[in-house]
Formats: structure tokens, C-alpha cells, sequence
């Protein structure tokens, strides 16, 4: 018992600062929310227009300002209050799910109208992740930041498991209209979180100021700092054609495996509790720094190779548990390793351009993975994905041995000063 309640501090360590446990408490509430506009936005779609196609044009909208303008919103993270700057989009984005709703339930909305409102909160996006990911160092400190960000993956991966069941439930019973309002109301909790935050306990970084060529000082930095650029360099590919689920799955389970609907709402839980338990493993023993994010995109490829290859869906369910687990110790190794090495006047930036590595990577790579399922079959979804981060972790593997103790220790003394 006395270990069991060990292994819990080390794994739910983060939970002891104040702040975060305030701070989770509202993401919690708001990231559930989030989920369920997701899957109804999705489904209003597809119930006006009958067309994938369509829905993957929303998508993208959704997407492609995290694409062009993401590195932008990593400049104003560095001028700004990143919790004043969050506080205001996160109430910009309420009002566009409340507008949505109110569109749905009268029975007025339109699908240009749909489109407009997620390209909005793209937008919003775009300016609001990159502060988000910075602030986190400044709330919780260098010390517990790793097991910070892993149990903000939890959170998000239990949100992603319970908000689209949710969702279901409401379209089933009241339409999708509620779940856009739901996700409205959902935004208070994360609003007033961070409001009431111990601005006592929080370390800002000094702000940047705004001096003309800010863009390209983040972009020159990065260049000249591998222990930034590569890690850049390793999720822009895994993210463009590894992270691309939304397409592969309903892809495998309707063509790889002939197991339907049903079938496809298993495989995505299993991803999703297999992040869960994964997320958990990785705040207790993770480790941050480039070995680590070799080791993570090595273990990601092989696992991906397994799913790719599983003649049924049992096996199908274990390996994209796996699956889930391997791709939460990838994105939360890279995430922790970037911040805690990124000087704090560029922090934002820095982290802008793995947001867009990770989510702005999604108008290219869906449409790149969904021509090369149609050429060769349901499985090289999962096979290019698992192709990619292998050779992503040899790319790794050789920058490692290329980097020299000095450069390391170069590296490290930036980012604390």
C-alpha cells in the first residue's frame, strides 16, 4: 500500500501545485465540451451535404490557420500576458460555439455558415495554442513540467473517449444544436480557472517586446539550435503522415477489416484508453531530451507496423491500445523537450511551430494518406505512418550522435537564461 501511494505522488505530482490542480480542473470541464462539438459538427455536416469530401473542406478550414498563421501566434505569445491573452480566446471561442448552437437549434444554420464559424476558430487557435503550451512552464516550474504536460494528455484523451459517447446521446435525443451549446456553457469553468489562478505563484517570461523580424529571429534561432530543430523536424513528418487517425481508422475498419461502425467506434476507445494508460506511465517514469524522442518514435513505428498488419480485430484493439500509448510518450517527450530547452523569450514561438508540426500538418498529410489507401489499400494508412516515424527516429538517431556534449550543455545554458 505504502508503494502503491509512492508510485501515485510520483504519477500525479503536477496535481500538488495549487494553480495546475485549478488550472486542469477547468481543461477538464472545457476539453469534454470541445470533443462533443467536434463529433456533432461533424455529423451536422455530413447530415446536410451526404459528402466526405465536404466534410474534409470544413476540416481543413478548421486547420489551415494553424497552418499560415500559427507561427504568427507563437510572436504575440512572446509580446503578451499569455494567461490575459488565453482568458480573451477562450471567451472568443465560447461565443463561437454558442453561435453555432443558436444556429443549429433554430433550424437556420447553413453550411457556408459552418464553415465561416470553423475557420473562426481555427483562427482562434492559431493564436491561442501556442500561449497555452508556453504558459504551462510558467505555471508549474522546469521541475514538474514533464508530468504536467502528460497528465494534460490524460485529460484530453479521457475527454476525447467521453465527449463524443456524449455527443452521441444529445444527436440522438435533442440533436446537435445542444452540443454546440454545451460546449458554450463549458467555457466558463476554463475561463474562471484562469482567472482565479495565484498570480503569486506564476513566473512569466520576460515579455519580447515588439521589435520588427520577430518571425524570422524565432525561425533563425531554432535553425541554430538542434536540440530545438530537430525535434521540429521529427513531429512536422509524424504529424503529416503518422497522425493522420481521423483518416486511417474508418478507413481500416469499413475496407482492412470489414467490421463497420461498431467495429470503428471500438478501435477509436482502444486508441483512447490505451493513451489514457499510456499518459499515466509516461508522468511517472518520462524522461525528456532527444534519446528519449528517438526511443518514443521507434517504439510509435513499430506499434503502427503491428495495427497495420493485424488479420482481425481483437489483435486490431490491442495494438492500437499500444498504439495510443506509444503516440502520447512521443507528442508529450517532444513537447517537454522543446520547452525546457527553448530560451523563455522564445518560448511561444518555439512552441507555435510544433503546434503547427502536429495539427497545421493536417491539410497535407490527410489528403497525401487518403490517395495512398486508395492506391494501395486500406492498410498503407497505418503502413506509411509506421514508415515515417522509423525513419523519423533514424533521422534522430544520427542527430544524437552528431550533437556534442558541449553543444548540449550550450543549449541548456540558453534556455535558462
Amino acid at each position: 500500500m505504502t508503494r502503491l501511494k509512492s508510485v501515485g505522488r510520483v504519477t500525479f505530482a503536477a496535481l500538488a501545485i495549487p494553480n495546475y490542480r485549478r488550472y486542469i480542473a477547468g481543461q477538464s470541464v472545457s476539453l469534454i465540451g470541445t470533443w462533443m462539438q467536434m463529433a456533432a459538427q461533424s455529423w451536422l455536416v455530413l447530415t446536410i451535404t451526404h459528402s466526405s469530401t465536404t466534410l474534409g473542406v470544413i476540416v481543413a478550414l478548421q486547420t489551415l490557420p494553424v497552418l499560415l498563421l500559427g507561427p504568427y501566434g507563437g510572436v504575440i505569445a512572446d509580446r503578451v500576458d499569455k494567461r490575459r491573452l488565453m482568458v480573451i480566446l477562450q471567451i472568443a471561442m465560447g461565443l463561437q460555439a454558442l453561435a453555432l448552437g443558436l444556429l443549429t437549434v433554430t433550424g437556420a444554420v447553413q453550411l457556408w455558415e459552418i464553415g465561416l464559424l470553423a475557420a473562426l476558430l481555427g483562427l482562434n487557435n492559431a493564436f491561442e495554442n501556442p500561449a497555452r503550451q508556453s504558459f504551462m512552464l510558467e505555471m508549474v516550474g522546469a521541475e514538474s513540467l514533464r508530468n504536467a504536460v502528460s497528465l494534460n494528455s490524460v485529460v484530453v484523451n479521457v475527454a476525447r473517449v467521453i465527449g463524443p459517447a456524449v455527443a452521441g446521446v444529445l444527436i440522438a435525443t435533442v440533436g446537435e444544436g445542444t452540443c454546440f451549446l454545451v460546449n458554450a456553457a463549458s467555457f466558463v469553468a476554463v475561463v474562471a480557472s484562469l482567472t482565479t489562478l495565484d498570480a503569486s505563484a506564476i513566473v512569466p517570461s520576460p515579455p519580447s517586446g515588439r521589435e520588427p523580424g520577430q518571425l524570422r529571429e524565432g525561425l533563425r534561432y531554432i535553425r541554430a539550435t538542434p536540440e530545438l530543430g530537430v525535434p521540429l523536424v521529427m513531429m512536422a513528418l509524424v504529424g503529416c503522415l503518422a497522425y493522420e487517425f481521423q483518416v486511417t481508422l474508418p478507413v481500416m475498419a469499413s475496407q482492412g477489416l470489414h467490421v463497420g461502425a461498431t467495429g470503428f467506434g471500438f478501435m477509436t476507445s482502444a486508441m483512447g484508453v490505451g493513451a489514457v494508460v499510456g499518459g499515466l506511465v509516461v508522468a511517472t517514469k518520462g524522461k525528456t531530451g532527444l534519446p528519449t524522442l528517438v526511443a518514443a518514435a521507434t517504439a510509435f513505428g513499430v506499434l503502427l507496423a503491428f495495427a497495420g498488419l493485424a488479420p482481425n480485430l481483437p489483435i486490431e484493439l490491442l495494438a492500437l491500445a499500444l498504439v495510443g500509448g506509444a503516440s502520447i510518450s512521443f507528442m508529450s517527450t517532444g513537447n517537454s523537450t522543446l520547452q525546457l530547452n527553448a530560451a523563455p523569450s522564445m518560448r511561444g514561438r518555439v512552441m507555435s511551430l510544433w503546434f503547427v508540426a502536429f495539427q497545421g500538418s493536417t491539410p497535407i498529410g490527410g489528403p497525401i494518406v487518403g490517395w495512398l489507401m486508395a492506391a494501395l489499400g486500406a492498410r498503407a494508412g497505418l503502413g506509411i505512418g509506421a514508415i515515417t516515424c522509423l525513419l523519423v527516429a533514424l533521422l534522430g538517431l544520427m542527430a544524437v550522435r552528431r550533437l556534442t556534449p558541449r553543444s548540449v550543455r550550450a543549449t541548456f545554458a540558453t534556455s535558462t537564461r
